[in-house]
């Protein structure tokens, strides 16, 4: 077992999670102090400390330490298993924050993943499960993961405070990459979006339809946005509403953009022809910004690029976002962050 004195030793709360996705995947032990140390409330977050223990459910033999404070961790990774599971995400963040993460480990499992997460679907945070469904699934089959039990689905809608949503992820294990050669976005050819409404009137996923559509249809008319109310037991513990928008290319590139309601209690009410228009202008926004890969998903091609055979990839990518800019010299560089 390889001694604390040889692992990767970082400083604070920043990109903890990409650091531990690291270390699972290149097995090689982190060690993270002050965290939050100067905080009133120090030491790791209750999200955080469920996503160690999601990393903890899909490994066979990790060692983690954290000290009584919460502000210092080790974490050796241990071999990545996958199977089936079940997993209860904090409602202070997204499923998103935890299916990003397993969306970069699931390939590289001794067993197929499946496995069922529960709390917030959407919120304002995190990427929505609709968006890494619309965009994120097909750059993985680009990388040649694709299959029958490659699947990510919306069971249960849950909007915070409350959460109760439910997806199901399953993801078979490929052991080997293709390269990939991304460099010609092409043109716009359509636009699909989903606009949802959980424990409010049905008439708020039409209205945002409505607002979204009178900005898009003076640029392209093969636009076609789902509405999505779920009932009872299916729409979770809290009211909200909210649209996520993907358009696709010529040439097979997904770019998205999303906005959520305000939270039950906390801030002003949002108009849901406000929240259409919005999230129709966000979109225009990404398409401006171009590349083959849109902001949510470029850490993730440039992991699976790095995680590929020695063929060369290509992408072409938009402006970084700070996030990807931290995972690419993260990942090139890993003693010197």
């Amino acid at each position: 077992m390889a001694s604390q004195a040889h692992s990767l030793s970082y400083s604070g709360c920043n990109f903890l999670r990409q650091r531990l996705v690291l270390s699972t995947l290149s097995g090689r032990p982190v060690k993270i102090r002050k965290i939050r140390a100067r905080d009133d409330n120090p030491g790791l977050r209750d999200f955080e400390a469920s996503f160690i223990r999601l990393l903890d459910k899909v490994t066979n033999g990790s060692r983690i330490e954290i000290n009584q404070t919460g502000t210092t961790l080790y974490y050796q990774p241990g071999l990545l298993y996958g199977g089936s599971m079940e997993h209860d995400c904090s409602v202070l963040r997204g499923i998103g924050y935890y299916l990003e993460s397993l969306l970069c480990l699931a390939p590289f499992m001794k067993h197929p993943l499946r496995i069922v997460l529960r709390g917030v679907t959407n919120d304002q945070v995190d990427p929505s499960v609709d968006v890494l469904k619309a965009t994120a699934l097909p750059l993985l089959k680009q990388f040649g993961i694709d299959g029958e039990s490659f699947e990510l689905k919306v069971v249960r809608r849950g909007m915070p405070p409350g959460g109760g949503g439910e997806v199901f992820f399953s993801c078979p294990v490929r052991k080997v990459l293709k390269p990939i050669q991304l460099i010609d976005p092409g043109k716009i050819k359509r636009i699909r979006g989903m606009a949802y409404s959980v424990r409010v009137s049905p008439q708020m996923a039409n209205r945002i339809v409505d607002s979204a559509r009178s900005i898009l249809n003076k640029f392209i008319p093969d636009i076609y946005i789902y509405t999505d109310h779920m009932k009872g037991i299916n729409s979770g513990k809290s009211p909200g509403f909210g649209l996520s928008l993907v358009a696709e290319t010529t040439n097979g590139t997904f770019l998205s953009a999303e906005l959520a309601s305000n939270p039950q209690g906390q801030g002003a009410a949002m108009l849901p022809e406000d929240l259409g228009r919005n999230c129709a202008r966000l979109l225009l926004e990404e398409i401006y910004r171009g590349g083959c890969v849109d902001s949510t998903n470029q850490s993730l091609a440039l992991l699976l690029m790095t995680l590929g055979q020695q063929d060369v990839s290509k992408v072409l990518l938009g402006p970084l976002s700070p996030y990807t800019i931290f995972a690419a010299f993260e990942e090139l560089f890993p003693d010197y962050v």
